[in-house]
């Protein structure tokens, strides 16, 4: 119990930090003493649920999830939306730079970054084995790592609550000559194999065995003799393999690799530290590593598309008109050519930089389409790096839901993710379920308010929500952890346009 309070006070203190407050402020809104502040920040001091949901409140940031407790929204729907909304930086890019500072022994500095529970999860396993990780002011993340890792001491529970924690079997490889990684978690889609992760850094030496509810991994570090053909074009495969070849002193190709928005952004970041790449934003990649990496770096990761596609599904889907500032538009050209083609109207800024100097943003102003979208003619379906995104693809079930006509989506990546899409069926939406991957939509819909438990994956979950932004009445969305998985603060950015959502703590 005390090592869990810890870990609360320790988090309540970086937010406070980050708010600005002082402890006798934060006290006073608490309606408490200095003093017991000062011992809830050093876990000193046993937290009730109450205590944990007034703190919540104060600091505007859902603790509560971590007591075990659950986090609902009370949803007053049928809420045109107005203004504007800025895009924050990418989480699946968060991820990954997180695990590849531990190819770094100086200290990265990373921009911006968004405070949601797939990044804590990944800072508790890191803070673990000895890496000295801090929030600073503006959400920027500073880490240390020790000069000895200590993977003994993994926290495993955070561990499996993420699939991420795979990807740090490549920068591992280079400190270990064997060693264990619990098994991975996340959304529950289906069997996402770890296959091209582990062909791939077989290349490299890195042989991954799983058994006992935990990957073990025996390293023979080897420079491979030729290119690293991926099994998959998978993102995170991707990544593994780019941190695998990135402390190699010599040449490794990587062909099918995914150009995903993440995966650029690992490859600047990379770059920073002064391994060579070539091709970046192609399916081939050249890497030239450096065996020894001691840089004091600060990197910023660029904004996210899927959240752009967040906030565009939810402005088509209450028809409404809104800006979506600092779009990673290069992510989006395929998402964006496929509403027009349906009927939708939108105007896009001249284009500028991203903080990392490489990313191309626009300004999107999406504008009201008073029911006339037309469903598209052929199917939607994702494709990886150059198509429709994995993650963008169920967003396009809500729009369908207000196009009129039947549309056709096959998300063929997943076994179960088509299945819990079926949900929105509750909300009103005419679906028909095909098979395991592809359903119908029929539209437009005549959206009505109801009460439902989150699915377990991010994006379907979320799709419920603005299907209950558009429904009139007020309806309730049960345990959603898994948002806050992906998405920081969703509900108080989604009122910031104009939305009715309360958060609710429940024991």
């Amino acid at each position: 119990m005390y090592e869990t309070n810890q870990k609360i006070g320790r988090l309540i203190y970086q937010i406070r930090q980050e708010r600005g407050l002082t402890q006798a402020a934060f006290a006073r809104q608490l309606g408490t003493s200095q003093s017991a502040v000062n011992r809830i920040e050093h876990g000193k001091q046993n937290l009730s649920l109450d205590t944990l949901a007034r703190i919540s409140d104060v600091l505007n940031k859902q603790l509560i999830s971590l007591s075990g407790s659950t986090v609902n929204l009370r949803i007053e729907g049928g809420h045109e939306l107005k203004g504007e909304i800025e895009v924050k930086t990418s989480k699946n890019a968060a991820v990954a730079l997180l695990c590849a500072s531990l190819l770094n022994k100086g200290t990265t500095r990373l921009k911006r970054v968004a405070r949601i529970e797939e990044v804590n999860r990944i800072i508790e396993v890191l803070t673990s084995i000895g890496v000295q990780v801090k929030w600073l002011a503006g959400n920027d993340l500073e880490i240390k790592p020790p000069k000895t890792l200590n993977l003994d001491s993994m926290e495993k529970e955070a561990a499996r609550k993420t699939r991420t924690v795979i990807m740090l079997a490549g920068p591992l490889m280079h400190e270990f000559k064997s060693f264990k990684i619990p098994y991975t978690g996340g959304c529950e889609l289906g069997k996402r194999t770890i296959l091209p992760h582990i062909y791939a850094l077989e290349d490299f030496g890195a042989y991954i065995e799983a058994h006992s509810g935990q990957y073990t991994i025996d390293v023979k570090r080897r420079l491979p003799e030729r290119p690293v053909v991926l099994y998959e074009s998978g993102d995170t495969a991707t990544e593994n393999v780019l941190m695998a070849a990135a402390r190699f002193d010599g040449e490794t190709t990587i062909k099918l690799a995914s150009a995903n928005y993440m995966v650029q952004d690992l490859c600047f970041f990379l770059q920073k530290l002064g391994v060579k790449i070539d091709g970046i934003g192609t399916s081939t990649l050249r890497v030239h590593g450096v065996r020894d990496i001691k840089k004091n770096v600060t990197y910023s990761p660029s904004e996210d598309p899927v959240e752009a596609m967040t906030f565009l599904a939810a402005a088509v889907t209450t028809n409404s008109s809104i800006t979506i500032k600092r779009t990673p538009v290069d992510f989006l050209d395929l998402e964006l050519l496929k509403l027009e083609k349906m009927g939708l109207k939108f105007k896009l800024s001249s284009i500028y930089k991203a903080d990392n100097g490489q990313t191309n943003l626009a300004d999107l102003t999406v504008y009201k389409h008073n029911g006339e979208l037309r469903a598209p003619e052929e199917k939607i379906h994702p494709l990886p790096s150059m198509g429709i995104n994995i993650d963008n693809l169920p967003y396009f079930v809500p729009v369908a839901a207000v196009a009129k006509g039947r549309t056709l989506i096959h998300d063929w990546v997943y076994e179960d993710r088509a299945l819990m899409y079926t949900e929105m069926k509750k909300i009103g939406v005419d679906i028909e379920l095909a098979d395991p991957h592809r359903i119908f939509v029929n539209g437009p819909t005549r959206w009505r308010a109801s009460e439902i438990v989150a699915p377990s994956g991010i994006r379907p979950a979320v799709i419920l929500l603005i299907g209950m932004l558009a429904a009139g009445g007020t309806s309730l969305l049960r345990n959603i952890y898994t948002i806050n998985r992906g998405y920081e603060d969703l509900a108080e950015r989604l009122n910031s346009l104009g939305a009715q959502i309360t958060v609710i703590h429940e024991a």
